[in-house]
């Protein structure tokens, strides 16, 4: 890359990607993921992607770029009940974030991507999102001298395509692992101080009284599985969930197990952003969710003391931890 753009690139480059530390496989999580086959880690695919992440003019008005939705500060979610898109159109669904999903199986709350190359595709093209159109995109894109030399490091071609866009961010998103948490240096260091006696309460109920590990099971604290308790439920309100993708009635407001890591720095809650903090989602499941024919069985009424409810809320907080972009080498030496 010539002096000049490498200048020019260091002092055009999105100052909020310099929010994002490099960092090694954190503390607490199983290497049990899958890298696509057609879509391999690189460095340089990594840096055009997060390149692209922060980058406003992938909107279709330049007002919003990836990071506006999943933004660092807000744990890669926006801190809203609903994102709104370049014409000011509310969605109907809370932002989840897109941290650890490396591990993921498929994306959004109701699965209807199977990779995170399909879903970087919907946010971007949807005219009540980005509203970008191809055309549009790859205009810009060429016309920046910046992208023309990571896309040449990257894909071997200074030609932006709409595939490579996908896969370069794709490729940034599986690297943005968090771990190493008070919780992690407890159980897997042994460090028996790392979590005062409430949280070492809460993490008992967690796995016992409360139920919560049903389906936050793992390392990464989900099932990666669909769920109906009940949540956004009412009167002309129901949204359709997996259903709506399955066609399964049996699937009639199920959604995906969201991961509990970072879950201090993503209220709201729930698929509808209906539960504003962490106190009314114990609040919810304590009562047992919100009845409806195709609730879980899972889902009953636990009855905790406040007490209990304010250790649990506890253990759930030792689950916050840094986010990192893993090295690339170190997660292609650690894939299964």
């Amino acid at each position: 890359m010539p002096i000049f753009l490498i200048f020019l690139f260091l002092f055009s480059f999105p100052s909020e990607a310099g929010n994002i530390p490099k960092g090694a496989w954190p503390l607490g999580l199983e290497p049990d993921f899958k890298i696509p086959k057609d879509n391999p880690l690189t460095e340089a695919k990594v840096r055009l992607g997060q390149h692209l992440f922060f980058d406003k003019q992938l909107s279709r008005d330049e007002s919003i770029s990836c990071a506006t939705c999943h933004d660092p500060g807000q744990g890669f979610s926006n801190g809203v009940r609903f994102a709104q898109g370049v014409v000011g159109t509310l969605g109907n669904r809370n932002v989840p974030s897109i941290v650890n999903r490396l591990f993921g199986w498929r994306q959004f709350w109701d699965g209807r991507a199977e990779t995170l190359e399909s879903q970087a595709l919907g946010p971007l093209f949807n005219p009540d999102e980005m509203a970008m159109n191809e055309k549009l995109l790859l205009q810009r894109l060429n016309a920046d001298a910046i992208y023309q030399n990571l896309f040449y490091d990257a894909f071997g071609s200074p030609e932006p395509t709409v595939e490579r866009v996908i896969k370069a961010l794709s490729c940034f998103e599986r690297t943005l692992l968090t771990g190493k948490t008070a919780f992690d240096r407890y159980e897997w260091d042994g460090i028996t101080t790392a979590l005062s006696d409430s949280e070492k309460r809460g993490l008992s109920l967690f796995r016992g009284k409360a139920r919560c590990s049903i389906c936050h099971i793992g390392t990464n604290f989900t099932d990666e599985k669909f769920h109906n308790i009940g949540a956004g439920e009412g009167a002309g309100k129901m949204d359709a969930g997996r259903s709506m993708v399955t066609g399964n009635s049996a699937d009639l407001g199920k959604f995906k197990t969201p991961s509990l890591r970072n879950i201090e720095l993503t209220a709201p809650y729930m698929h509808d952003g209906s539960l504003a903090r962490l106190e009314d989602v114990i609040a919810f499941y304590d009562q047992g969710g919100r009845p409806n024919p195709n609730l879980d069985e899972e889902i009953k009424p636990i009855e905790l003391s406040d007490v209990e409810k304010a250790d649990l809320l506890a253990f759930l907080k030792t689950l916050t931890g840094q986010t990192f972009s893993v090295n690339v080498e170190e997660l292609k030496a650690l894939e299964r």
